[in-house]
């Protein structure tokens, strides 16, 4: 098979074929290697390499093929796991210079079980510094291009995995989410990103450990691709006090859903985000081409609180939690979203944030209630198109300036508040030709409810136009984009020894 099929099929797709012999795990990984060698200077997705060990892994996986030996759910498949997360012997650089040369002795607790399912991984996705923003871009790496033009935001802080999939670079990639880092680049690049209910996925290096802002999960071009994902990563560990136990293998696939019997609220704002007018007009076009699907489909106005307060202070508290050692050591070692992010918790009192833990409570409270009436509520991902990744973020909306540089990211903060389960899906492209995300949140705790709706509703817009899912072309991608590495200060020492550390949290 040549490389162009082989990497084109699906993460699903290819680990069926490895279990039946039609494919070989050596045959896949090099395919992707070549790929990463020929469009990676185009995106700059894929950052630190272990090529050499991924080609014993896939050797090895090979081996346990022909012996005919019980194979795991990612047997073979090549893997990124995302700059955020510890891998050992490979370097973990945060996106930050002070960890520029930090080379763990260990692999965290996601990363282990992902290993443990047999992913062979390749190497590491780009991100923004320590994870702060939607703008996958830092002084140790560089920018991620968008995959449907360079010299666009890929988006964050999981830029890297989600251009890495839509180039197919990758066929498995992992993620975090703080404010919508699973759900952002996935709109943004066309594949599918899923932020799973706290506690489902276990995170160790989340400094406030009862805190449920920030989880990891998983990233695919398909529904089916990041079940096959999620089902590795789930599980209970000692270092997650939200962690709980569950099956894992009841997540492998999608679960079957009935469009025809949803009743489906939708929104353009979710009640307060601001959302440019292309974008509102895009979503009401998609409502208008799916609404057919389902059993009702009705617009709803939402009244939440003071979400955008309420994630300001959530989000800095930990922040200080994580950063106080580094900014009173040397602020000027941290970008420009660490140390505001810093500074806003520094100046907050203990009355704000017991304020704010009552107000995630009461916009919890409020957001459940929709699901008396429906199963789903839909809206856009992201309120904004696409912009060129040398704008760190968007600061103004119709001459109006925005609170803050995260505020543009409120269609998504406002639902990890809520802490829902929500579904990036590609729906066909925006106003700007430009992929467009719908994004489909569930019923609280309904992880495997709202993907099999998500893979349902994925199934029913491959017959419909414009609301299919885009891809890129990818030999307009054939040329490096020099630009994308300009802000680079440093390249980072890839033979480095370890340096201890923890690790910092995620946006």
């Amino acid at each position: 098979m040549a490389n162009e099929e082989l990497l084109a099929l699906s993460a699903v797709e290819m680990r069926r074929r490895i279990g039946t012999k039609e494919i070989s795990p050596v045959e896949l990984l090099e395919a992707s290697l070549q790929r990463i060698k020929r469009l990676n200077p185009a995106v700059n997705a894929v950052t630190a390499m272990c090529v050499d060990r991924a080609r014993k892994e896939a050797k090895a996986a090979e081996t346990a093929v022909r012996r005919g030996e019980e194979l795991p759910l990612l047997h073979g498949l090549p893997t990124g796991i995302k700059d955020l997360e510890e891998t050992k012997d490979l370097l973990t650089t945060y996106g930050s210079p002070l960890y520029r040369d930090f080379v763990p002795s260990w692999d965290n607790v996601m990363v282990g079980r992902v290993r443990a399912a047999g992913a062979v991984v390749v190497g590491k996705t780009n991100v923004p510094e320590f994870g702060a923003g939607s703008n996958s871009r830092n002084p140790v790496w560089g920018a991620t291009g968008n995959p449907f033009n360079p010299m666009l935001n890929a988006g964050g802080s999981s830029g890297g995995s989600a251009a890495a999939l839509a180039t197919d670079m990758l066929p498995v990639c992992t993620g975090s989410d703080t404010g919508g880092s699973l759900r952002n680049p996935a709109a943004y690049c066309g594949i599918v990103g899923f932020r799973p209910s706290p506690g489902m996925v276990a995170v160790e290096r989340r400094a406030m450990g009862w805190t449920p802002i920030s989880v990891l999960g998983p990233m695919g071009r398909t529904v089916a691709d990041t079940c096959l994902l999620f089902a590795t990563q789930i599980g209970q560990h000692d270092s997650d006090p939200l962690s709980f136990p569950v099956d894992g293998a009841a997540f492998a696939e999608p679960w079957p859903v009935d469009l025809g019997s949803l009743r489906v609220a939708w929104t353009e704002d979710y009640g307060a985000a601001p959302v440019e007018k292309g974008v509102r007009a895009t979503m009401r076009e998609k409502v208008k081409a799916m609404k057919h699907l389902f059993r009702s489909v009705d617009k709803v106005d939402l009244d939440l609180g003071d979400v955008h307060r309420c994630f300001d202070v959530i989000r800095a508290v930990s922040f200080v939690a994580r950063y106080r050692e580094a900014y009173e050591k040397d602020k000027s070692q941290l970008g420009p979203n660490i140390r505001a992010n810093y500074e806003i918790g520094a100046n907050m009192s203990l009355a704000d944030f017991a304020w704010a833990h009552g107000e995630q409570t009461n916009i919890f409270r409020k957001f459940q209630q929709l699901y008396r009436d429906y199963d789903l509520v839909i809206g856009p991902t992201v309120g904004f198109s696409p912009f060129p990744w040398k704008q760190l973020y968007i600061d103004e909306m119709d001459g109006k300036k925005l609170r803050n540089y995260y505020h543009w990211m409120a269609t998504v903060y406002i639902i990890t508040l809520a802490s829902n389960p929500a579904v990036s899906l590609p729906c066909g492209l925006d106003h700007n030709k430009m992929p467009f995300g719908l994004q489909v949140i569930g019923r609280f705790r309904g992880d495997g409810e709202v993907l099999g709706a998500a893979h349902a509703m994925e199934q029913a817009f491959k017959g419909i136009p414009e609301l299919a899912r885009p891809v890129p072309n990818l030999k307009k991608l054939a040329k490096p984009v020099p630009a994308l590495k300009s802000i680079v200060r440093h390249p980072p020492k890839l033979n480095a020894k370890a340096k201890p550390g923890l690790a910092p949290s995620a946006l």
